[in-house]
């Protein structure tokens, strides 16, 4: 992807190898991986449960075009966290944001989706909008749309209740896609009572949604939506699933998969369904998935992983304090990011307006020169099972130092 290229250093640091919370870049040097792969490497760098179960089911069998009992086994599990009892498989979470619009528009006969200013979700080309002056416009740098996205989506700021009352009232809108919180243009969380208001509104306007649980798994094993108790119609998740091969997955509700069953001869029909992928559910992926989910991002996990988010928020905020400055922290779960306002972002065009590309690579090279590795878009850092209370301290030291190179 394009933005992979924008290190604050000349050149990205080429990688010779990666285990746990740990990276080795070709000239030997070694950092605290707080990126582990912007969320794909979630699990930790090659952990060992689900490389065994790569490396066995590699000599029985890639890709079948069969389900196996590995697949009963995820969608059961997948089933318990998110509290959706349908899954379905594919390989990433734009796929599965893809399918789960298609069927959202076959079975409410509508065109629409509603997406919220300066989200991601995968290469979807409907997501890639903006509101701009109340008008849904292309997002900036949007490469080759097919269409002007105006035509297939509308867009809206995140916590704006009013906004989606006024579009879900068009009629047109087939489901909203969201994340349950922001995280693609940093951390942007709801307000009490927005989450409440979406699933009100979108049952009474006969409007499908679909949370998307990429990033915020980082909230629980069971994602935001278990976290908080939301009732969405289809979850969909992607690239931690399987500790970065590719895998995903998008579940339903017993009511939701009772009307896609209605569209079953058309879902059924010969290559031009639009659903899926010769490759989806593959063998190899799901032992992966199953591996991970069942010894690896395990409930126990993720509350050692939380923990570490708290002391990493905490260290963040004591420095701030201490040199006053006026910049704030946000954390979701095992997710940390800090930016330069005083106080947090209401929606994504704010969190936008807070940018500050200089000061960005200002931090970044400040912390790969201490061993440090951050996602390279905003300064946000996730936990994994192999990071240590050590690794958080030694960010806050080096970030401590920034601080005080910066304000003196």
């Amino acid at each position: 992807m394009p933005w992979m290229t924008q290190w604050a250093s000349p050149h990205p640091v080429f990688a010779a190898g990666a285990s746990g919370a740990r990276l080795t870049d070709v000239d030997g040097n070694e950092y605290v991986d707080f990126c582990l792969g912007d969320t794909g490497a979630m699990t930790g760098h090659a952990p060992a449960p689900t490389a065994a179960a790569i490396s066995d089911q590699v000599g029985r069998g890639i890709t079948l075009m069969l389900p196996t009992e590995d697949s009963a086994w995820v969608g059961a599990e997948l089933a318990r966290r998110f509290g959706l009892p349908l899954w379905q498989f594919a390989l990433t979470a734009t796929d599965a944001n893809r399918f789960t619009i298609r069927l959202a528009r076959a079975i409410t006969a509508r065109p629409k989706v509603l997406v919220y200013s300066w989200c991601y979700h995968g290469t979807v080309d409907e997501t890639f909008a903006i509101q701009i002056e109340g008008e849904t416009r292309a997002r900036p740098a949007n490469i080759g749309p097919p269409v002007d996205p105006a035509l297939t989506t509308t867009a809206i700021e995140w916590n704006d209740v009013a906004a989606l009352e006024e579009a879900l009232a068009t009629g047109e809108i087939a489901c909203v896609l969201a994340e349950p919180a922001m995280t693609n243009v940093g951390i942007v969380l709801p307000e009490p009572g927005y989450h409440e208001a979406l699933r009100d509104l979108t049952r009474e306007q006969g409007t499908l949604l679909v949370i998307d649980e990429t990033h915020t798994i980082c909230a629980g094993p069971g994602g935001y939506t278990a976290a908080h108790g939301l009732e969405p119609d289809f979850v969909t998740i992607g690239k931690p699933l399987a500790a970065g091969l590719p895998a995903a997955g998008y579940g339903m509700s017993a009511e939701t998969g009772e009307r896609v069953v209605h569209h079953r001869r058309m879902l059924e029909a010969s290559d031009v369904g639009g659903i899926g992928g010769t490759l989806a559910g593959n063998a190899l992926s799901l032992a992966a998935m199953r591996a991970t989910l069942e010894r690896v991002l395990t409930d126990e996990a993720f509350e050692r992983m939380i923990a570490l988010g708290e002391q990493f928020e905490a260290g963040v905020r004591e420095v701030l304090s201490t040199h006053e400055v006026g910049w704030h922290v946000s954390r979701l779960g095992c997710r940390v990011e800090y930016a330069f306002a005083p106080t947090p972002p209401r929606n994504g065009g704010e969190a936008a307006a807070y940018e500050d590309t200089e000061l960005d690579r200002f931090l970044h090279l400040h912390a790969l020169n201490r061993g440090i590795l951050m996602t390279p878009f905003h300064n946000m850092a996730l936990m994994c099972p192999a990071t240590t209370a050590a690794a958080v301290d030694h960010h806050t030291a080096a970030f401590a130092e920034a601080v005080e190179d910066l304000f003196g």
